[in-house]
């Protein structure tokens, strides 16, 4: 590569040399060519002469340098002029111009074809600058990574300690043996696996489709070695929180169908490499797909598309029904039925589902499109949201704290599950899971007929801390003893929570005189993690006994400080107990979001597309399409990006904050293997290795 470039280098520096030479003399014969244009009126002399091209001398070149040499030389028209030989006759003026343009002709289609040269010369250069980069590239690489390892004692073979996955030990071993025989090295590279007490680096395979969700939780932080991976799990729970959210028919929909175009052009390369805002769509592209599909789901349940309600299976609502005449005398003295006088002087009528033949049962899917029309809709859909916002919610953060357990049993920490994860487990099920117990059991037990006998949830569950003198009527028989129940064993499961750990791990210290070897078999694992305990076996214990003997006084001292373990589980154990509060009505942005989205959308169709409906037809058609186009344009900008980029934020909130913290440490490393694919990120045109 090196030949290549210098002799690129010394050709275009030689025509680039004989460009500049043409150009000067193309200057000098121009330059001849209107000095004898300007000078023909005014000059006649009548000395023969030959036309010869002469260069004014230097003033090295003149041997005297007095001041009479000077005076003749200022008659010779000054310094640094040409001297041009000018025609006495007319037509020698004419053979020599014809002459000088011939030659400015002739050296126009020399530096023509010069530079047409020069540019194909530069254009093939141009074509292997790409592909030659790249190759510098990979080789500041290979010697970066080569200035990484060591030299054995006889400096004459490299050492390189490397993590690599146990499923891909063949491919390596593979590999050297592949380049040892290639290269025709005298001694052939082997691998030793080395036993070793680091954490090793978190590697998790990820694929196109599962790629843009782990992304999400790397942005949290890079996973501890072998701890649960939340990703799984957001695949799912992400896109659902976004559509509860985002939920309409019509707007997931067009992000669905968004997002299944990027999908199907994915193997596009100008996708990939496209501006930046684009790129990061192309990145997420299946993150949207499921928010799109998901959105749709929602959509049908909450049954709004663009605002409005569509009546696939019928209403179960029957209007007839309220009219009086369709009753008997006995009904009509008992129940507020409709009658002409009701219909001809009421603005707003209501229907009784308490009135047989009114309500005939639930809505198949979602909610009853009659809703739409309704003037309390907006209340009834607050209700239902907010009481979904907060099932959702704990539903997400019990499951958070549930695979916590599988934390501790991985890293054979069961003492963490019997004083740490069954307590918060119980203070949140007693409280809160109490909570959902009563939310479900008002929906089932109570019907239109006994509505109005139903408690307040808000007031019981208040209640049930502040222990009224006065007996209620509560949700079902034996409530108040039920609760008390429930609070003795929140209040229990409150201080296990916070000296529980503390006080066992200082038994296990105090139990035996080393603090890495107890009768219980236990073992110090990281000198640097808060929890140095962990379970092993006993004949773990026994194995290590002997060498760990000698060093257990001194370590004893310096590794176990109680205090701190105890200031770290009580601040743990507070941020638990009062994030299960801020934490649950923190999930009520479920139901903020989805009502500010569904009014956004209710707004701009009643602003937009019911102004142009009710156009008469005559002015109507036309003007039809530019609020088409302002709706449509509206819906993308306002609706879909700004809306379904605030709802996606709030969705990673919600898995950061109050989903992973219940689990998930994000302590780690992530394991970065060398990889030519990487060197656009990590080597920039300026960098420089030694």
């Amino acid at each position: 590569m090196q030949e290549q470039l210098q002799k690129l280098e010394v050709e275009l520096r030689e025509v680039t040399k004989n460009k500049e030479k043409l150009r000067k003399n193309l200057l000098e014969l121009i330059e001849y060519t209107h000095m004898l244009r300007v000078t023909k009126t005014f000059v006649k002399r009548n000395v023969e002469f030959e036309p010869t091209y002469e260069e004014f001398p230097s003033l090295e070149n003149d041997s005297l340098l007095d001041y009479s040499s000077m005076q003749r030389l200022g008659a010779k028209l000054g310094y640094h002029c040409h001297i041009y030989p000018y025609p006495n006759t007319v037509e020698e003026r004419k053979e020599i111009q014809e002459g000088l343009n011939t030659r400015i002709q002739d050296l126009y289609t020399v530096l023509h074809k010069t530079e047409d040269y020069l540019r194909q010369v530069l254009c093939k250069a141009a074509e292997s600058v790409y592909s030659r980069v790249i190759q510098v590239k990979k080789m500041k690489a290979i010697y970066h990574m080569l200035n990484m390892c060591s030299f054995d004692v006889t400096n004459k073979c490299l050492i390189a300690e490397v993590w690599c996955p146990e499923a891909d030990l063949r491919d390596l071993r593979r590999a050297l043996e592949e380049g040892s025989r290639e290269s025709g090295a005298t001694i052939l590279s082997f691998m030793n696996t080395i036993p070793t007490k680091e954490t090793p680096p978190t590697l998790i395979r990820t694929n196109r489709f599962t790629e843009g969700f782990q992304n999400i939780v790397d942005a949290y932080g890079i996973g501890s070695y072998r701890e649960v991976n939340p990703a799984l799990f957001t695949i799912i729970t992400f896109p659902f929180l976004f559509a509860v959210m985002f939920g309409d028919l019509g707007h997931g929909f067009v992000m669905f169908l968004f997002a299944l175009l990027l999908v199907i052009n994915e193997n596009r390369p100008g996708l990939n490499q496209s501006q930046e805002i684009l790129r990061m769509f192309f990145n997420g592209r299946y993150i949207l797909l499921l928010m799109g599909l998901f959105s749709v789901y929602t959509g049908l349940i909450y049954n709004d598309c663009f605002s409005k309600s569509l009546n696939i299976f019928g209403s179960r609502w029957n209007v007839s029904a309220m009219y009086s005449s369709s009753h008997t005398q006995q009904e009509h003295e008992k129940l507020v039925l409709w009658n002409d006088s009701v219909l001809r002087h009421s603005r707003v009528l209501q229907l009784d589902p308490a009135i047989p033949g009114v309500f005939r049962g639930p809505y198949p899917f979602g909610i009853d499109p009659i809703w739409n029309l309704a003037t309390n809709r907006l209340t009834f859909l607050n209700s239902f949201k907010m009481k979904m916002s907060v099932i959702l919610g704990i539903i997400h953060m019990t499951f958070g704290v549930t695979l916590g357990i599988f934390n501790h049993l991985h890293f054979r920490k069961k003492f963490n599950i019997f004083l740490v994860s069954i307590p918060e487990l119980l203070f949140m099920l007693c409280i809160f899971g109490y909570l959902i117990f009563m939310i479900v059991y008002k929906w089932l037990m109570f019907s239109a007929e006994n509505s109005r006998e139903a408690p307040s949830i808000l007031i019981e569950f208040i209640n049930m801390f502040i222990f009224p003198a006065s007996g209620t009527s509560g949700l079902y028989p034996g409530q108040e003893h039920v609760q008390k129940v429930l609070l003795v064993v929140t209040a229990l499961s409150v201080p296990v929570l916070f000296l529980g750990k503390p006080l066992f791990l200082l038994w296990l210290h105090n139990g035996r005189s080393c603090f890495g070897v107890s009768r219980s078999g236990y073992t110090l694992v990281r000198k640097d993690s808060e929890e140095e305990v962990s379970l092993l076996g006993n004949q773990d214990i026994e194995e290590g006994n002997n060498q760990m003997e000698d060093g257990c006084r001194e370590m004893t001292c310096e590794e176990f400080n109680f205090g701190e373990i105890l200031m770290t589980q009580v601040i743990h154990s507070i941020e638990y107990c009062l994030g299960c509060i801020s934490n649950t009505a923190s999930y009520l942005r479920l139901w903020a979001l989805s009502l500010a989205h569904a009014q956004l959308s209710d707004v701009l169709w009643a602003m937009l597309m019911r102004v142009g409906l009710r156009v008469d037809t005559t002015y109507g058609v036309l003007l039809l399409f530019p609020v088409i186009a302002l709706f449509a344009v509206l819906t993308i900008f306002i609706l879909l990006i700004m809306e379904g980029l605030s709802a996606f934020l709030h969705a990673i909130r919600l898995h950061w904050v109050e989903f992973q913290n219940k689990f998930y440490v994000g302590a780690g490393t992530k394991f970065v293997p060398f990889s030519f694919s990487l060197l656009s990120s990590k080597f920039s045109d300026g960098d420089n290795v030694a």
